[in-house]
């Protein structure tokens, strides 16, 4: 494992920088098409398959203020992704133990078998490209990744906090 002192920062060339972020911009313009094929291959739009996906990543059920303001949406607009969510299974509206004015949305338990192949060839692909690697250069890749994630996350979340 690195040190600290090896884990200092560094200049970066405008030219190498304009590389990197033209590779995540194609990458994430990809994952987009990816998701919204997933999406309709599950029934619901891509719009309310993002926000099945925030409700997946996290520990309890969330309110539908909550969903709104991780997605972006209104809190209208989530109204209307929970109920098709709710219609296709996905989650469904529970009384919050602690404050019964409070409805909480809750995820079912998925079938992860029923869509497994949904995403068996993105898997399959992953473990193509990182088998190209070492397992040291494979550490490099998921630490870039990490760092990038946290990144990316608090820019997207940054403010929700407060209000």
């Amino acid at each position: 494992m690195s040190t600290s002192a090896e884990r200092g920062t560094y200049p970066v060339p405008s030219d190498e920088l304009m590389r990197f972020a033209d590779m995540a911009r194609e990458m994430s313009g990809l994952t987009v098409l990816f998701h919204s094929r997933i999406a309709e291959q599950m029934g619901v739009s891509a719009t309310d398959y993002k926000c099945l996906d925030i409700a997946m990543r996290v520990d309890e059920p969330l309110t539908a203020g909550q969903i709104a303001k991780m997605s972006g949406l209104s809190t209208g607009a989530v109204t209307g992704v929970i109920d098709r969510l709710e219609k296709h299974g996905f989650v469904r509206r529970v009384r919050d133990p602690h404050d019964r004015r409070k409805v909480l949305v809750e995820v079912t338990k998925v079938d992860h078998a029923k869509f497994a192949h949904l995403f068996a060839g993105a898997l399959d692909h992953m473990k193509e490209v990182l088998s190209r690697f070492s397992p040291e250069e494979r550490e490099l890749i998921e630490r870039f990744q990490r760092v990038s994630i946290e990144g990316f996350r608090k820019e997207a979340f940054a403010g929700l906090d407060n209000g």
